[in-house]
């Protein structure tokens, strides 16, 4: 799984990492500091977090900055993720726009608690996008997990309400819900959403909530927009980070967290159900400047 998160990064190690290595053991000037911030923007670091990097360098006397550039980075990330069983029944809104992998994500974190020895319940509350129930269905059986779905209603809080009726008369453990993808810029879409939220908030106190956005690594900066937005109409616990195999804007971890609060929690690294790795800061920083590929 390392290694799958290290090759997932290659393309913004690329771009990172070799900019920053072509410093090392040479005379740092304000010219090379500049090429090497316009590296960094590209990489989604975000411009705060880029001048940061930049005065570690500046202030390293040392010829070799990379150590401190590595516990920099892994300081400014939230704590490493370890997975355990809920304590007590949860429901995981699982939200973000079309194409970021919502639904493919939500079989792998129901077989990730399955694994963990939990009850999960998976509920198709994506009414719009008409191949969503089938392909949940496909994942659910996957995963082990049982589905609770109804193709007659386009009301996905009336789905939502009929998963968790079943999962309070079953005691399930974790209920995760996938949810058709929105624009974080249709009003009615996100009011829909707000709804759904509340659906679980008045009708099931017994559960509690940890929603989570995925979010497509290609789209870097935008996606701070989006996480900024869902966070306004639903509580996210954290994000996680789909396709980061396909660009290299995988710094966009960074100002997620230091901006706006929202921890990564997972990442994807490949399309096998358990192919979902849990954001472990030391790890992903040695991704990002090259360090520990072989999974050490």
């Amino acid at each position: 799984m390392l290694n799958k998160l290290f090759r997932a990064l290659s393309r913004t190690r690329t771009r990172l990492a070799e900019a920053i290595q072509d410093l090392v053991g040479q005379q740092v000037t304000a010219e090379s500091l500049e090429t090497l911030e316009e590296q960094l923007l590209t990489a989604d670091m975000g411009v705060e977090m880029v001048e940061s990097i930049l005065d570690v360098i500046r202030r390293q006397d040392a010829a070799d900055f990379m150590p401190a550039i590595r516990d920099h980075l892994i300081e400014m990330l939230p704590e490493k993720v370890e997975p355990e069983p809920f304590r007590t029944p949860t429901v995981v809104l699982m939200v973000g726009v079309n194409g970021t992998g919502k639904t493919t994500t939500a079989a792998k974190l129901a077989a990730l608690y399955k694994s963990m020895g939990q009850t999960v319940l998976l509920v198709a509350a994506d009414t719009y996008r008409a191949a969503a129930v089938g392909q949940l269905k496909i994942w659910a059986d996957r995963a082990g997990c049982e589905l609770v779905c109804n193709e007659q209603t386009r009301e996905p809080s009336a789905v939502l309400f009929d998963g968790l009726k079943s999962a309070k008369a079953q005691k399930t453990d974790v209920v995760i819900v996938d949810t058709a993808g929105r624009m974080h810029t249709y009003d009615n879409l996100m009011a829909e959403l707000e709804k759904m939220f509340r659906v679980v908030e008045k009708r099931f106190p017994m559960f509690q909530q940890q929603n989570m956005i995925t979010m497509d690594a290609s789209l870097g900066q935008n996606s701070l927009i989006q996480a900024r937005e869902f966070g306004r109409h639903v509580q996210l616990k954290g994000a996680i980070l789909t396709k980061l195999d396909g660009t290299a804007r995988g710094g966009i971890v960074f100002p997620l967290y230091q901006q706006l609060g929202i921890p990564v929690f997972y990442i994807g690294v490949g399309e096998d159900i358990k192919d979902l790795e849990p954001f472990d800061p030391a790890v992903y920083v040695n991704g990002l400047l090259g360090q520990g590929g072989n999974g050490s």
